[in-house]
């Protein structure tokens, strides 16, 4: 969430920055209802004052005056919880303020930074499921549309992309963590996917437990509601797990193959470290995911997501698209964001600033993903980079039985 003292002391600097995100009307029914708090709280406190100074009524006249600051106080606490709660509505839709350098607009408006390598000239290229084995057809009567069984090869193909990026991040220093995929809803408050129209995950009957979407989600909660040292800052780590997306707002899209499914398997990087490192760790971030998609020998994009195409929660998102032959066009892959302080302030994560505690940033990006492995097998055609050889992949997609 925003900081609402700092947008109370400066609120045109947040209501423009929030207006790229055609978000200035939300900010200014924020403002309104933290105003109605802010008077129902300074009245309430005032009524108590009242019943300190009156003291131990004595006298008929204190007696009465009494009862009716009771009934008064009792009234206006009613009043500041619905205040407060009216607040809190209008300060969870709040998406986090854009990064100076995010364009503005939708998903057809990022601005491209860079392309690395060039695309391959097939003359008939083969989409992933031509080439290696996906049993589509039995897994939907196992569990339905858009999931599908990696077979043979193609599953060796899979664990050596994931084997390689967390060999490659444990080298730099980052912590493993095999993070649960059942998180509780204060866990999908806090990243921001919560509260939402469209959610896009699953929650199970009668639980407070979400399928989670990304590692992220969990990962946020390593350190929720603790003070960490700031000596100790950043603290780097790298997940692996199952991702779970409903795909509800996405019906009829992509529909063909593994590129959008329920299910898919990610390692990603999450970072909490001090406000004036962030930008410097998300660059680092993304140069992490680079390395990895160089790696793998396959043409790839950077993009900056516009301010209407970036989840509320971040200020910046770098995404890496990486060349789909099948599709004839670069796809994204991987998403490196910056939400710095707002994930924090949701999940009550601080460090020890001179000042006194204070919210840490929070940084997260993908590593490897599925679709990693999907580019490969469009790219190549059935061979397999040198670099994943080493970790247990075959040299070339073989008859996957």
């Amino acid at each position: 969430m925003i900081d609402l003292r700092a947008a109370r002391s400066d609120p045109d600097a947040y209501r423009t920055a929030l207006a790229r995100r055609d978000a200035g009307e939300l900010f200014d029914d924020l403002l309104d209802a933290d105003a109605r708090w802010r008077d129902a709280s300074t009245r309430r406190d005032e009524v108590r004052a009242q019943q300190r100074a009156l003291g131990k009524p004595s006298t008929d006249e204190d007696i009465a005056a009494a009862r009716a600051l009771k009934a008064e106080l009792q009234e206006l606490d009613e009043a500041l919880a619905v205040a407060e709660q009216d607040r809190q509505r209008h300060w969870d839709q709040i998406p986090n303020l854009p990064d100076g350098s995010v364009p503005e607009g939708g998903e057809d408006d990022a601005a491209e930074v860079k392309r690395v390598s060039e695309p391959p000239a097939l003359d008939e290229p083969r989409e992933h499921t031509e080439v290696g084995r996906f049993e589509l057809e039995r897994a939907g009567r196992v569990s339905g549309s858009r999931f599908g069984f990696w077979v043979g090869d193609t599953a060796l193909l899979a664990l050596a992309l994931y084997r390689l990026a967390l060999d490659r991040l444990t080298a730099k220093g980052f912590v493993p963590v095999l993070p649960p995929v059942l998180v509780r809803e204060a866990a999908l408050y806090g990243t921001g996917w919560l509260p939402s129209p469209d959610p896009n995950s699953y929650k199970l009957d009668g639980e407070d437990l979400y399928l989670a979407g990304t590692a992220e989600i969990p990962l946020s909660g390593l350190h929720a509601e603790e003070i960490l040292d700031a000596e100790a800052l950043p603290l780097r780590y790298v997940g692996f797990s199952p991702c779970f997306r409903s795909e509800a707002g996405a019906a009829g899209k992509d529909t063909r193959g593994m590129f959008r499914v329920h299910q898919f398997n990610k390692v990603e990087q999450f970072v909490f470290t001090r406000p004036d490192d962030s930008w410097d760790e998300h660059e680092y971030l993304l140069a992490n995911t680079e390395e990895i998609v160089a790696e793998l020998e396959l043409p790839y994009r950077v993009v900056v997501l516009a301010t209407g195409d970036m989840s509320k929660a971040s200020a910046k998102t770098y995404d890496i698209e990486i060349w789909f032959p099948s599709q004839d066009r670069y796809r994204e892959t991987a998403s490196v964001s910056n939400t710095t302080d707002y994930q924090a302030r949701r999940l009550d994560a601080r460090f020890r600033a001179d000042g006194g505690p204070e919210p840490v940033h929070t940084l997260n990006g993908t590593a490897a993903v599925d679709r990693m492995a999907l580019a490969i097998l469009e790219n190549f055609q059935g061979d397999v980079p040198d670099a994943l050889q080493a970790f247990g992949a075959p040299r070339r997609i073989g008859d996957n039985s």
